[in-house]
């Protein structure tokens, strides 16, 4: 049996990226040689044929050549599971300042985020990956390979880049003149004829 067909077997058969370490150890050889074997599985492949290996999430995965994506969507018929604009905010938020709390999320959005954080984590989006060594010891969270693989990214390096401290000003900018436009009292007139006195 040819190391090249164990490894193509292997990521038919796996529902998520597969990591050559990982392939190593099942198929008990070392991670160089199954490397060479990705290598060469990804060349035969790009000959010809519908499927493709990419490099997803820290790993490698089969799936279709997008010249194929509309007639298996047609026929599979996925569901598709849009993210609200309130989740997406969290999300990029958690993806950009990982690890991060559920504190320092609410003080960039202006806004609880308890309910976008639970969404997120019911999706296997993000992840609790420990606690902040602060007083209350505050759950920190941080994305998952799931992120990685709905978004199409290898690593979070290859995340756009985006000006945290500009966003945040802005967000503490406008939070602030929503407090200016809800406090200032409103004077009104005395109706004509009657004095203050």
């Amino acid at each position: 049996m040819k190391l090249i067909d164990s490894v193509h077997a292997l990521l038919f058969a796996a529902d998520s990226p597969s990591d050559p370490e990982q392939l190593a150890a099942s198929l008990e050889c070392p991670a160089y040689e199954v490397e060479e074997a990705l290598d060469k599985l990804g060349e035969r492949l790009s000959q010809g044929g519908p499927v493709q290996l990419v490099r997803i999430a820290g790993g490698y995965q089969l799936c279709t050549k997008p010249e194929f994506a509309q007639i298996v969507a047609k026929y599979i018929q996925p569901q598709q599971s849009k993210l609200s604009r309130s989740l997406m905010e969290v999300l990029a938020i958690v993806a950009y300042k990982q690890p991060v709390t559920m504190a320092e999320i609410d003080a960039v959005r202006g806004v609880q985020s308890d309910y976008s954080l639970r969404q997120l984590l019911e999706k296997r989006l993000i992840s609790d990956v420990g606690r902040k060594p602060t007083p209350g010891r505050p759950i920190l969270y941080a994305t998952t390979q799931q992120f990685l693989h709905l978004f199409n990214l290898d690593t979070l390096t290859e995340l756009p880049d985006v000006d945290l401290e500009e966003l945040e000003i802005q967000a503490l900018i406008k939070k602030e003149e929503e407090v200016e436009n809800t406090d200032q009292p409103t004077l009104e007139p005395l109706p004509s004829g009657e004095s203050g006195g």
